[in-house]
């Protein structure tokens, strides 16, 4: 099967997109590996695959895989490369684009900047909506690894966080913790893990070890959820900057009850044919 895909990242976080008439042709997770690779395939953090929409009301409909091959929930930088590639094909009238995925319901705005502005729903701090064994919902939770605590807190931004606060994030201990949380039993769908350094209520520096692939140089979700457990926590305002490994992304969440906005900027690299 050949297929057309377009290249493309948010702050060097990496995807593929491309569309597909049915479910039926979705590649298998070890082609998906195998395109992921960086040396003998295209090389990617995530594939986007646009489908036609399952609603009426909804302008795609797109699933998201992981470098090792399985699927995610939900891709906020991925959301906005999505919501850039729909607006561009319709020949910059965009408006406001509705995209359906699994992980529910978005609404994108393309500015007049060039950056993409994306709601990602309300965040869900209720453990069993990652899922994460928990009791009860609470601001952070103590989690043991291999004979140390770690405390985290926890939520859903469409997709599984765990957050930590740390001093600094250069010497944070991303991939031997990140592996650590992934694996632990607690969360028996794996969990995306932060590493956050709150600077002021308005500036934080990240880090996010992804599920399926590793540290990235940026994480849409990631942002949002960090951003929800400070504010949550009291320590954060409603506009919050963030600064990745890539760059900057802008949040801005008003509280409980309330959908969390992600803007940041979505670039187009190249396309392609490739033949799976």
């Amino acid at each position: 099967m050949r297929v057309d895909f377009t290249k493309m990242h948010g702050l060097g976080n990496d995807f593929i997109v491309l569309s597909l008439p049915s479910e039926a042709s979705l590649p298998s997770a070890a082609q998906w590996r195998a395109l992921a690779d960086r040396h003998g395939g295209i090389g990617f953090d995530q594939a986007l695959v646009l489908l036609p929409p399952r609603r009426s009301d909804a302008d795609v409909f797109y699933r998201v895989f992981n470098a090792d091959g399985g699927e995610v929930e939900q891709c906020g930088n991925g959301a906005r490369c999505v919501a850039l590639l729909l607006h561009r094909r319709r020949g910059g009238n965009g408006g406001t684009l509705t995209m359906d995925s699994v992980g529910g319901l978005l609404h994108a705005h393309v500015l007049a900047d060039g950056r993409v502005s994306v709601d990602m729903g309300v965040p869900d701090f209720n453990p069993a909506s990652l899922p994460f064994d928990a009791p009860a919902a609470s601001s952070t939770y103590s989690v043991a690894l291999a004979g140390e605590n770690v405390e985290i807190s926890a939520v859903t931004i469409g997709n599984p966080h765990a957050v930590l606060r740390v001093e600094a994030i250069e010497s944070a201990p991303v991939d031997r913790i990140g592996r650590a949380l992934q694996n632990s039993v607690r969360f028996p769908r794996q969990v995306n893990v932060g590493f956050m350094q709150i600077k002021d209520a308005g500036h934080i520096r990240l880090r996010v070890f992804e599920r399926g692939v590793g540290e990235t140089q940026a994480c849409g979700t990631g942002a949002c959820a960090a951003v929800a457990v400070g504010r949550s926590l009291g320590l954060l305002g409603a506009e919050v900057e963030v600064r990745v490994p890539g760059g900057t992304l802008s949040v801005h969440w008003d509280g409980p009850g309330q959908s969390i906005w992600l803007t940041g900027p979505a670039q187009q690299a190249f396309e392609g044919r490739v033949e799976i």
